[in-house]
């Protein structure tokens, strides 16, 4: 008799341990995953070209050259800036020209010469006055601006 109850205590476990098995709680809400990376292009500092307005709305400003020389940069629509330019000593030589987007720089027409401000150390402008200045914008050898 004892070996039959302890037979059938132990059925009686194991049909009530079957019996506690606990589901899951069904879910209540659903949770929407987002994607927050910031996609390799956003992190260089540079937008891309093909969606930027002004490929270099970083130059906007004034740009120092030597002996009273400048150049103010100033976006306009999407990919033109003004460009005011006093490129040498005299008045002569300060005018106002549309400047546009281009692969290296930002391209624009002195009179004749088709030009392009490009970006460049103080050294290689081959101006003393600017040797050494790492942030500054070359027209053409002898002709830079660079940022205090």
């Amino acid at each position: 008799m004892q070996k039959s109850m302890f037979l059938m205590g132990a059925a009686a476990l194991v049909v009530l341990s079957g019996c506690e098995k606990a589901e899951a709680p069904a879910p209540t809400e659903t949770t929407e995953v987002v994607d927050e990376t910031v996609p390799p292009e956003a992190t260089e500092g540079e937008a891309d070209p093909a969606t930027a307005p002004h490929r270099f709305a970083s130059w906007a400003g004034k740009w120092i050259g030597v002996e009273g020389m400048y150049a103010i940069i100033t976006p306009g629509e999407p990919g033109k800036y003004k460009l005011e330019i006093q490129a040498g000593t005299d008045d002569s030589t300060k005018g106002t020209y549309e400047g546009t987007d281009s692969e290296h720089g930002i391209k624009f027409k002195r009179g004749a010469e088709e030009l392009s401000l490009r970006r460049g150390s103080g050294d290689e402008t081959g101006l003393k006055y600017l040797a050494g200045k790492k942030e500054c914008l070359i027209v053409k050898d002898g002709e830079g601006y660079c940022k205090d």
